[in-house]
């Protein structure tokens, strides 16, 4: 197998020296590129621009409450925004912006609900004990003799029962019978190599 390799190389080596020595070198002339004209279109900008916008998210189910509001005229920008944030507080950011002051902005925190300082309370707790009308003095009585009860009836004893029958012992089935493992039939090698023959397709003229 090695020696089929080596020959299919060394005429590899033979077939691609015999290719080399026999091109010659042609002088190829580089093609004229195309000169393309290209137009550019230049956009209209606008000196003085406008513009307005806002918006608003009120949601009562997941809590979102949010809005913005920003306006535009010439190179002056002025708007606000507000949120509420993670710990309860509304964030309103009021800002500005020009050529010569730059970007400022303004931060209010403000809580959701207003808090209100809680007042110590005080109340006078009302008396427990309420007056009682005087009660009538009782005459003493004698005690009533013990008066002792004749001894309890013991009860008679328990009725056992007779033992329980014990059942029949399970029924226990035959022993399963393992088959004898079937021989391995072994066939000759086959010697033949094997050869692939490549699917052919058919094309339609659509």
């Amino acid at each position: 197998m090695a020696a089929k390799i080596v020959i299919a190389l060394a005429l590899f080596a033979v077939a691609h020296g015999a290719v080399l020595r026999t091109a010659a070198p042609v002088a190829v002339a580089p093609a004229p590129v195309p000169v393309l004209a290209k137009t550019v279109e230049l956009e209209e900008v606008d000196p003085h621009p406008q513009y307005t916008y806002s918006y608003d998210v009120q949601d009562t189910l997941s809590g979102d409450s949010k809005g913005h509001v920003e306006e535009r005229d010439g190179d002056l920008v002025r708007g606000e925004y507000s949120l509420i944030d993670a710990d309860g507080f509304k964030r309103t950011v009021t800002y500005t912006a020009d050529p010569v002051n730059g970007f400022n902005a303004v931060v209010r925190r403000e809580p959701l609900a207003a808090v209100v300082a809680a007042e110590p309370v005080v109340k006078v707790a009302a008396p427990l004990v309420k007056a009682v009308a005087p009660v009538a003095p009782v005459a003493a009585v004698a005690p009533a003799p013990i008066v002792r009860s004749a001894p309890l009836a013991v009860a008679a004893p328990l009725i056992k029962s007779a033992p329980l029958a014990v059942a029949t012992p399970l029924v226990r089935s035959a022993p399963l019978a393992v088959a004898a493992p079937a021989p391995v039939l072994r066939t000759a090698a086959y010697t033949t190599p094997l050869r692939y023959a490549a699917p052919t397709y058919t094309i339609a003229n659509l």
